[in-house]
């Protein structure tokens, strides 16, 4: 029987099989989802927080309590998307302010533009370029030298574990 996920703040309502990963979710309303690890719960792209009904999810694995402990901006009621089983009916769904991104060369096509949402680190959730800000190539420079995207070696090491 199918479950009912909301999905804030763009304010739709889906309906979802039980057992289905919020994953599925997002990808059936064309969210852009990264989805870095393929879905096994090491990348945190997609990271989201249960406003309502987390006790209608299944619990948290080892391997995303993991990896949501290197997110900056987790909370209390995030979770992983890739992870989190629809069981009941009630999840409130808050999808994060702002946008992953892969790689320093995903914002260099943004040189001289706004920043339409917060740019996001692919693996801490770190905000790079806030929303409203103008990127400019010596604010790219600054990135290069402060953050690394090592999201093949993170991958590597995490599965190691």
């Amino acid at each position: 029987m199918a479950k009912i996920v909301r999905l804030e703040p763009i304010s739709q309502e889906t309906a979802i099989e039980t057992n289905g990963n919020l994953l599925s979710v997002l990808i059936n309303k064309d969210l852009d989802v990264l989805r870095e690890c393929g879905g096994r719960g090491m990348c945190a792209t997609c990271h989201v927080y249960v406003n309502e009904g987390m006790d209608a999810l299944s619990p948290i694995n080892r391997r995303e309590q993991r990896t949501l402990e290197v997110i900056t901006s987790c909370q209390p009621n995030s979770r992983l998307a890739c992870q989190a089983r629809v069981l009941a009916d009630g999840v409130v769904v808050q999808l994060p302010p702002g946008m992953y991104i892969n790689s320093l060369q995903d914002i260099e096509v943004l040189i001289g533009r706004r920043a339409e949402q917060n740019l996001l680190h692919p693996i801490t959730g770190q905000v790079l370029v806030e929303e409203g800000k103008l990127i400019t190539r010596s604010m790219l420079k600054q990135l290069e030298t402060t953050t690394t995207f090592k999201i093949g070696e993170y991958f590597a090491q995490s599965s190691q574990v």
